[in-house]
């Protein structure tokens, strides 16, 4: 971040992102988020991952943080030295360790769903994907595609994160980071950071589909208004990307990876139901993931008296148990 206005700009568009997220996954979560002002590749340390620490346990529960962009597990395990209210350490510490499999899982189940709508078909076999963004994530996602026939194109600004994806997925086809906008193909995967479908984007894409990791992938509203009136498919972001929010859920009644994969695989009837939404009402698809959301949210406003943090703070993560 240049300075504290953008982290602050970038944070509340993130808590919202995961309010909602939370919410039309149908989890008992809020939607906190928070963000570290840095160089991720000078000023990591131990100490300000103990100092994060320190001030989440100051908040007695009510905040619970994980893995993101630039945090890995290595680094909450420095936060976990300093209070419990993490999720994501890993398995030897009773937690489910990388989320990162799990949200590339469910943003290929909405993948799925969205060839559905559009191809009639779910299978992204014979499907050109093309994949902005390498890193944890958008590794698994491009195995994952590779694995099911999809041709994959990708580009990425980070070179370790392209040699170790030609290693994972070696048929991939490499593009410049300004081509891959320009890549004639079924499906746009948008795995880095948020606002790429934009005013200077949206009239290069050539896809039928966006379904990706990224947050935040419309830059404002109003691009998701105008994919509709440009016949392409938006499978929500906060809806599609939840399957690492599902994965760490878990860890408070004890992880399984059969838990999680499951929990996982309703994003792909979930983001059915969305576009059965948008197609009823006809309104944009992220329009009709916020009414679902908006409606979760509301309900259970109603019966609020107990928070989350409370709960945790008498009897937190009961399930959690050294796993090897």
């Amino acid at each position: 971040y240049k300075n504290e206005d953008e982290a602050i700009e970038d944070v509340l568009r993130l808590s919202k992102g995961m309010t909602y997220k939370a919410a039309v996954s149908g989890l008992n979560l809020g939607g906190g988020k928070a963000v570290i002002i840095g160089d991720p590749n000078k000023d990591k340390s131990e100490a300000l991952f103990r100092s994060y620490g320190r001030f989440l346990e100051s908040l007695n529960g009510r905040y619970i943080t994980a893995e993101d962009v630039n945090i890995g597990v290595e680094d909450i395990e420095h936060v976990f030295t300093e209070t419990s209210n993490v999720v994501g350490v890993a398995k030897i510490h009773g937690g489910s360790g990388d989320p990162s499999p799990y949200t590339a899982l469910g943003v290929y189940r909405g993948m799925e769903a969205s060839c559905l709508k559009v191809y009639g078909d779910r299978s992204v076999r014979g499907k050109a994907v093309a994949l902005q963004g390498c890193g944890a994530v958008g590794r698994n996602l491009g195995r994952i595609l590779s694995e099911n026939g999809a041709k994959v194109y990708f580009a990425d600004i980070n070179e370790n994160n392209i040699a170790k994806f030609k290693e994972i997925v070696p048929g991939a086809q490499q593009v410049s980071p300004d081509e891959i906008y320009d890549v004639d193909c079924d499906i746009y995967a948008p795995c880095a950071l948020g606002a790429s479908v934009n005013d200077d984007t949206i009239d290069r894409l050539k896809c039928k589909i966006i379904a990706g990791a990224a947050n935040n992938q419309l830059k404002e509203d109003r691009h998701g208004v105008i994919l509709r009136e440009k016949g392409i498919l938006y499978a929500p972001d906060y809806l599609i990307n939840a399957g690492g929010l599902m994965n760490v859920s878990i860890e408070f009644e004890g992880w399984s990876d059969g838990k999680a994969t499951r929990m996982v695989d309703t994003i792909y009837d979930t983001t059915l139901k969305i576009f059965k939404i948008s197609d009823d009402q006809d309104i944009p698809v992220h329009k009709a993931t916020d009414i679902l959301a908006e409606s979760r949210i509301e309900s259970i406003k109603k019966i609020k008296g107990k928070h989350l943090g409370g709960a945790l703070a008498a009897h937190r993560f009961p399930g959690r148990k050294s796993q090897q």
